[in-house]
């Protein structure tokens, strides 16, 4: 991979602790994104196998529904990392409030569209009658959590572009811990079942997004950006966004078409892919770590005219990438017997999951290296070209899939075109990373 000469010892002693000041705390904090479902999953995985079907239904469709607009937090950082290092901290500012506003709009659109189309969505998924009325009850509740989610990304973005990953760490235990706890009251405590379990995630997210806010607003006091809505500026993070939106969707597209997938495999299949698609989110946030580093770096980097550092440290991350990615696939190996049990005890969802999980294991050290060039060029601002690349694995990936119920191999073949479509990732990024036309330096690209 042509992205820097080679460097020296103390220059990779440099990158390795700009990388890991901003990934560990990032770490910890994008874990605890997952974590709100996987408390989902195991509280509700002992209800039953239909309620734990239905959740990963919901859970699906939910995530779709937040995670396409997920350049509110990727744009806002490479964005907000560019002027942080060309200087200029008032316009950084500014421009993540534009980005608050626009989740904010956001995020009531989205209510408005999921509300009244709940069953309908849920039956899209060809749902069982036994799991989708309880796929129903969550994705409503849960929908009306959505403008605190969205609130919750772009804050992020702005705090990580200013090169903080500390604080997002700290709202994110809070909202954690308070995850756990309201969904053990509701669900047991007060006997909601699996509504109880989609209002505790609501009043957590909720929580969070005011404590985002708070901070962010302290921020622009202090530096003398407007608090006010901005018309232009909001319209052009809009802009901004669009392609990275194009990406998203490529991606949430492949993760709807595995879950409806295995859907039709079956609730028993569905019930043990939605254990499987928690922990690979849970390892992909925990690559994604190094990939935040990446984009407040580069984007940093870039802002200040340094190419040669922008090549160095991506050259680093990359490395890094790679090593995270065997640790990651160990550990699933190694602690399946300890984790396996704390989502269900259906003896069939434990014979579908375990070979499945195994196929997860292999292609964790790929993930590694798709996430950080992901990062890469998110960080330079390089979404047209991420937009088409994901395309490109989508239209590879959805016809692979879509014969899996007709070609057989169950559950563990699904995981195997998941496999092939990290593949195609890592191969289109890694031919862009090459070519060096991602690095434009400037306060703007």
């Amino acid at each position: 991979m042509t992205l820097a000469p080679a460097t020296s010892h103390s220059s990779r002693r440099r990158h390795d602790r700009e990388i890991i000041a901003l990934a560990v705390p990032a770490f910890g904090a994008l874990v605890a994104e997952p974590l709100f479902v996987l408390v989902d999953s195991a509280i509700v995985g002992h209800l039953g196998t239909p309620q734990l079907a239905g959740l990963g239904i919901a859970a699906a469709l939910l995530t779709t529904a937040v995670s396409i607009f997920v350049f509110l937090a990727y744009a806002t950082t490479a964005a907000v990392a560019r002027r942080v290092g060309a200087g200029d901290l008032a316009s950084a500012i500014r421009q993540g409030m534009d980005g608050i506003w626009l989740a904010l709009l956001l995020g009531v659109a989205v209510i408005a569209v999921t509300l009244p189309s709940a069953s309908w969505l849920v039956g899209i998924f060809g749902a069982s009658d036994t799991a989708a009325p309880y796929a129903t009850t969550y994705l409503r509740i849960s929908s009306l959590g959505i403008p605190a989610m969205l609130i919750v990304m772009a804050a992020t973005g702005v705090l990580r572009g200013l090169q903080d990953t500390r604080t997002p760490l700290y709202v994110a235990i809070g909202g954690f811990a308070a995850n756990g706890a309201l969904n053990a009251v509701l669900v047991y405590g007060a006997g909601l079942g699996i509504a109880g379990s989609a209002w505790g995630t609501v009043i957590a997210q909720f929580g969070m997004a005011a404590a985002y806010l708070l901070m962010v607003v302290r921020g622009a006091r202090r530096h003398g950006a407007s608090l006010r809505p901005d018309a232009t500026g909001i319209r052009a993070s809009a802009q901004a966004g669009v392609p990275l939106l194009v990406r998203t969707l490529s991606l949430r597209a492949v993760l709807m078409i595995a879950t409806a997938v295995a859907a039709r495999l079956g609730d028993t299949d569905i019930a043990a892919h939605q254990i499987i698609l928690s922990l690979w989110s849970l390892m992909a946030f925990a690559l994604d770590a190094i990939a935040i580093a990446g984009q407040a770096i580069i984007g940093r980097y870039l802002g200040a005219n340094d190419t040669q550092g922008a090549r160095e440290a991506s050259r680093r991350m990359v490395q890094w990438g790679i090593a995270s990615g065997v640790v990651l696939g160990a550990l699933i190996v190694l602690a399946r017997p300890l984790f396996i049990p704390l989502f269900t005890g259906d003896g069939a969802v434990r014979d579908i999951l375990i070979p499945a999980l195994l196929v997860v294991a292999l292609s964790q050290p790929i993930a590694g290296v798709v996430f950080v060039l992901d990062g890469v060029l998110m960080g330079a601002g390089d979404g047209r070209y991420l937009a088409w690349a994901m395309l490109i694995t989508l239209s590879v990936f959805a016809p692979v899939a879509l014969l899996v119920p007709t070609i057989g191999g169950g559950l563990t073949a699904l995981w195997w075109a998941m496999t092939l479509m990290m593949t195609v990732r890592m191969v289109t990024l890694w031919l862009r990373t090459r070519s060096g036309k991602w690095i434009v330096t400037g306060a703007t690209r």
